[in-house]
């Protein structure tokens, strides 16, 4: 598998569609599995969408007001990884590498047991294609108990993706149109 190749042919096909008018989260239809995720976590790690990447705002909205503390990822370069900090809804944001919004590099490190995670790429097995960095894979080694959860749009997914050794699979996804879980 090509997978440069693949992440351009996936932002591109993301970027069609967020052009073409697709709309994010509809939280009044929230699965019953990710409601109960969110309602049971403690820390919910999510991120700042960059260009056409799903915005997780609403998710993380409603982690919030189910009780949860947020976070969201702080990067310092390719070949570090990133940290999770706490971050309160409408805490300043500084930029950071990769065209990243982030929290200040003093915020409060935090370890989530959630982990809302970006991503090109993904397929009903629950592999993810992400930038290439490893960063969240990395992460993912640091964080073994945290719950996974893909935010993507419905037209990320792709039949199959070829699995690295280091590729650490979601325990769930989360689209505009669907949640699909592992049973």
């Amino acid at each position: 598998m090509d997978k440069p190749a693949l992440r351009a042919a996936l932002r591109a096909r993301r970027d069609a569609h967020v052009l073409g008018g697709a709309s994010g989260f509809d939280i009044g239809q929230m699965p019953p599995g990710l409601r109960d995720r969110l309602s049971s976590s403690r820390t919910v790690a999510g991120y700042v969408a960059i260009g056409s990447e799903i915005d997780p705002t609403p998710l993380m909205d409603a982690a919030a007001a189910l009780g949860a503390r947020l976070a969201l990822p702080l990067t310092t370069s390719r070949k570090d990884p990133i940290r999770f900090v706490e971050w309160t809804r409408g805490d300043a944001l500084v930029a950071g590498p990769f065209g990243l919004l982030q929290p200040a590099s003093d915020a409060q490190a935090v370890d989530p047991d959630l982990i809302l995670t970006p991503m090109l790429g993904f397929d009903r097995a629950l592999n993810r294609l992400g930038q290439g960095a490893g960063h969240y894979d990395r992460a993912f080694t640091t964080l073994p108990s945290a719950t996974r959860i893909g935010v993507a749009w419905s037209v990320q997914e792709v039949d199959a993706l070829a699995a690295d050794p280091w590729d650490v699979p979601l325990h769930a996804l989360v689209t505009e149109k669907e949640w699909i879980e592992v049973q």
